[in-house]
């Protein structure tokens, strides 16, 4: 009877000790369009696949379909101010980019905020920071964002634009690798990590390894880069920004370096606020419409 009753109670056994099953992971608009700018919450793949990484999209007018622009967010290091991070939008730099026919797409990568998840562009201690790969990390959060937009009816399936800030540029700047048909353009707001070390201005951690892995994302570059970086910026100062750039150039990568006027009482957040957007305002235009190539005519 007692072996019986063990045989009975197996069953429920097996359920309660099997690992919980994952909600279905969905992507795509989570809520209605609102304003500014047709605002909507969307979910978007992420590199981790049991999780959804939270989005904002902005459009013009009409239906499209759009070129399409992706916006890459600063970071940190630090755990907790990560988990704080309200969701990035960006809303001036978006707003000057819809007005010239972009959807402009804001994704959360894994580690921030309500998306939460693994943090999975860790570069590591100052002893054994891994710049290259933290970069590739966060390209690849990117790359999955943008092509599931451009999958989308309103979305143009070439021509799109990425445009990194601080951690976020360096993952930009990993990215350019990727295929020009698909990306036109990438830029640059003060990329880098490592930036504010021990929380000190203008003190970066291993800064010979930054450029190290600068270099090694000039190797297969193949998208052209705009790198901007205001005088008053304190995480990657211009001169620094301007060997990091040497760096990308010297194996092959192709980067026009622009520096730009001060901007507010720290440069390097230049690009969240309107008076930024206005200082960049004709460096970005020349990225978003580089001039065509002269066609010679054969004498």
């Amino acid at each position: 009877m007692r072996l019986l009753n063990i045989i009975a109670l197996l069953p429920l056994l097996a359920l309660l000790t099997a690992p919980p099953l994952c909600a279905q992971v969905r992507f795509g608009p989570s809520g209605e369009e609102g304003e500014p700018l047709r605002r909507q919450d969307w979910r978007v793949p992420a590199p981790d696949t049991d999780l959804a990484a939270h989005a904002v999209l902005f459009r013009p007018s009409g239906p499209g379909p759009f070129r399409l622009a992706v916006i890459a967010h600063a970071s940190t290091q630090n755990t907790l101010r990560r988990a704080q991070m309200p969701q990035p939008e960006y809303r001036p730099l978006a707003a000057y980019l819809v007005a010239r026919g972009f959807a402009v797409l804001v994704p959360e990568r894994p580690g921030h905020g309500a998306t939460g998840g693994r943090y999975l562009e860790d570069q590591g201690g100052c002893d054994e920071a891994d710049y290259a790969r933290s970069g590739r990390a966060t390209a690849e959060a990117i790359s999955l964002a943008l092509v599931h937009l451009q999958k989308q009816d309103f979305i143009r399936k070439d021509g799109a634009i990425v445009i990194g800030h601080s951690a976020g540029g360096w993952g930009a700047l990993a990215l350019a690798n990727a295929d020009p048909k698909v990306i036109s353009a990438i830029t640059l707001f003060a990329p880098g990590r490592g930036g504010h070390a021990n929380d000190e201005p203008n003190r970066i951690c291993a800064p010979h390894t930054l450029l190290a892995a600068a270099a090694e994302f000039g190797k297969t570059a193949r998208i052209p880069v705009t790198w901007l970086v205001a005088r008053n910026d304190s995480y990657f100062a211009p001169a620094f920004s301007q060997k990091l750039v040497d760096a990308f150039r010297g194996t092959g990568g192709k980067a026009e370096f622009r520096p730009l006027p001060a901007v507010g009482s720290e440069g390097h957040w230049m690009i969240e606020t309107e008076a930024g957007v206005k200082a960049a305002g004709g460096e970005l235009a020349r990225a978003l419409n580089p001039p065509k190539p002269v066609v010679t005519k054969k004498p």
